[in-house]
């Protein structure tokens, strides 16, 4: 029987690594992440999945670098305040593992990303009585895909900020009654 699911923002979160200079890794994230999860244990691909990233949390460890990001030369976080993912297919891809097809939408542009899942856990009950499901997901995009083309180029060759994201994603949901 299909449950929905509120993602519990306290205990889920979504990373990101970047390359930097062309020769190391940049990591951030983003501390607001909310939504809804239908799922099915016994037909997990009749699942949905809505989330919004609240993209002014984002966070590199760097305050200068998070106003740059937060910036019209990125994010622009003014006129586009969310991140939003919307599932319309999810397809098994193993054991334990589903192949989630949705829309990702990011400085006004929406996208089709294909987000490989581990999980959801079987339900557990946390000690304030909650019902909990855990799910982590993953894919890359190209950032210019999305509108976030501002780069620098670097005196050796290249760029200061990579195209390619690699983003991770750990959710917490919580069974609504």
């Amino acid at each position: 029987m299909k449950a929905t699911y509120s993602i519990d923002p306290a205990h889920s979160n979504a990373q990101f690594t970047v390359r930097h200079m062309m020769i190391s890794n940049v990591r951030g994230g983003f501390r607001s992440v909310t939504g809804m999860i239908g799922y099915d244990p016994d037909n997990a691909t009749e699942s949905t999945v809505e989330a919004t990233i609240d993209a002014s949390t984002i966070s590199t460890l760097d305050e200068q670098r998070d106003t740059h990001l937060k910036s019209a030369d990125f994010l622009d976080v003014e006129h586009y305040p969310a991140i939003t993912f919307k599932s319309r297919k999810v397809d098994a891809a193993g054991p334990g593992e589903l192949k989630v097809t949705g829309d990702l939408t990011i400085h006004g542009v929406t996208r089709e990303v294909v987000l490989h899942v581990e999980g959801p856990t079987p339900e557990h009950k946390d000690p304030f009585g909650n019902i909990r499901i855990g799910l982590s997901a993953s894919t890359r995009i190209k950032r210019s895909d999305f509108g976030l083309t501002w780069n620098a180029a670097l005196e050796t060759g290249g760029f200061l900020v990579g195209d390619e994201l690699k983003i991770d994603i750990d959710i917490s949901a919580i069974r609504k009654a």
